[in-house]
C-alpha cells in the first residue's frame, strides 16, 4: 500500500482519472518506470479476492487490458492494471471532452470493433469459459496506436451479487449493454457478451449512447430501433454523420447485419464471438481493400455517401 500511495502522490485527486463500479481508478506511477491504473474501494481481505486476481493476472492478450497485481490492507482492496494511454471508445465517441475525429473513419471503428472482438472470444475459448459480465464501450480502451483493449474482465466477479432493476422505460447507461435474459434471469452467459457487443457496434455507428432516442419523433432508444425495424435500408438514418463518405455502401450493409444478429433478442440465435471475429475481419479487409485502391471517379464501389441519401420529408 506504500508503494501505490507513493505512485500515486497519495492518491491525490490529480491523479483520480475516473469512477467505475469496483470504485475510484487512480493513475500511478510505479517505483520501476511503469505507468499503472489503481482501482481502489474499500473491503476486508479475502482469500477469494487473491484466487480471483491470480486467475485474472494470469490471462494475457493483445486485446485485454491486463491485470498486473492487487493489494489488501488496511480494509481496502486495490486492483493494478496496465494503463491505457488514449481512454476509453466511449470519450472519442462522445464523450463531454471528446478527442480529436481524425481516427473516427470507418476503417478506424471497424479496427477497433474486430479488436474488442477478438479481445471477447479469447476469454470465451478459456478454459474454464471466462464470461465477461460487464461489456460495454466504456470498457473498450485505446492504447496510443489506437489498438482495442478490453477492460475489466471478470470484475463483477469481484463485486458479488449485483441488482439489477426490473423492465423500465427508462433504461440506464449500463443496463442498455444487458441482454434480455440477464435483465429477466440473471443468466449471463457467452452469448450475453455476444448481445452487449452489438450494443457496442451500434454506438460506434451512430456515435451515439444507446440510451438515446434513434430520432426526434421516436420514443424508441437505439436499440429497440433496431429490434424493431425490419427494413435494413432504415438503418441509414442512424450511421453517425461524421463517417461522411469514408465507407463503401457494401461494407456498410455487412455491419448493419452484423449489429442486428448480435442484437437477436434471442440468444439462441446470436452468433458466438469467434464467428464475429471472422465477419469483422472480412468485413475490414474487404474495405481496407476497396477504399485504399479507390481513385477519384472509379466506377466499381458504391460510396455509402451516394446510397444512403438522408429521406427527404
Amino acid at each position: 500500500m506504500e508503494e501505490l500511495s507513493v505512485a500515486t502522490k497519495n492518491f491525490s485527486d490529480k491523479n483520480l482519472i475516473g469512477e467505475g463500479k469496483f470504485g475510484e481508478v487512480y493513475k500511478g506511477l510505479l517505483q520501476d518506470g511503469m505507468i499503472v491504473a489503481i482501482k481502489k474501494r474499500r473491503g476486508i481481505a479475502s482469500q477469494e479476492f487473491v484466487d480471483e486476481v491470480r486467475y485474472l493476472s494470469s490471462i494475457h492478450h493483445r486485446n485485454l487490458v491486463t491485470l498486473l497485481g492487487y493489494c489488501q490492507e488496511n480494509n481496502l482492496q486495490f486492483l493494478i492494471y496496465e494503463y491505457v494511454p488514449n481512454g476509453s471508445v466511449s470519450s472519442h465517441l462522445y464523450g463531454a471532452n471528446q478527442q480529436s475525429r481524425e481516427k473516427l473513419e470507418f476503417k478506424h471503428r471497424l479496427s477497433i470493433a474486430q479488436g474488442a472482438a477478438k479481445g471477447l472470444a479469447h476469454l470465451h475459448s478459456l478454459s474454464p469459459r471466462l464470461v465477461h459480465k460487464d461489456f460495454k464501450t466504456a470498457n473498450v480502451l485505446v492504447d496510443e496506436n489506437f489498438i482495442a483493449k478490453v477492460a475489466d474482465a471478470g470484475l463483477r466477479n469481484f463485486l458479488g451479487r449485483v441488482e439489477i432493476a426490473g423492465p423500465s422505460s427508462l433504461v440506464a447507461v449500463d443496463e442498455i449493454f444487458l441482454a434480455p435474459e440477464v435483465r429477466e434471469f440473471r443468466r449471463f452467459s457467452e452469448k450475453s457478451d455476444v448481445y452487449s457487443f452489438g450494443v457496442f457496434l451500434l454506438e460506434l455507428l451512430s456515435g451515439k449512447e444507446a440510451t438515446e432516442s434513434a430520432s426526434l419523433d421516436s420514443s424508441y432508444n437505439l436499440v429497440e430501433w433496431v429490434q424493431n425495424n425490419e427494413d435494413h435500408g432504415m438503418m441509414s438514418n442512424i450511421i453517425d454523420e461524421r463517417l461522411g463518405s469514408t465507407f463503401t455502401a457494401e461494407g456498410m450493409e455487412e455491419f448493419i447485419k452484423l449489429i442486428i444478429r448480435c442484437l437477436e433478442s434471442s440468444s439462441e440465435r446470436r452468433p458466438a464471438m469467434s464467428y464475429v471475429v471472422m465477419e469483422l475481419d472480412r468485413i475490414l479487409e474487404k474495405e481496407v481493400n476497396l477504399t485504399t485502391i479507390m481513385g477519384e471517379g472509379t466506377p466499381t464501389v458504391t460510396l455509402g455517401s451516394q446510397l444512403f441519401r438522408p429521406t427527404t420529408t
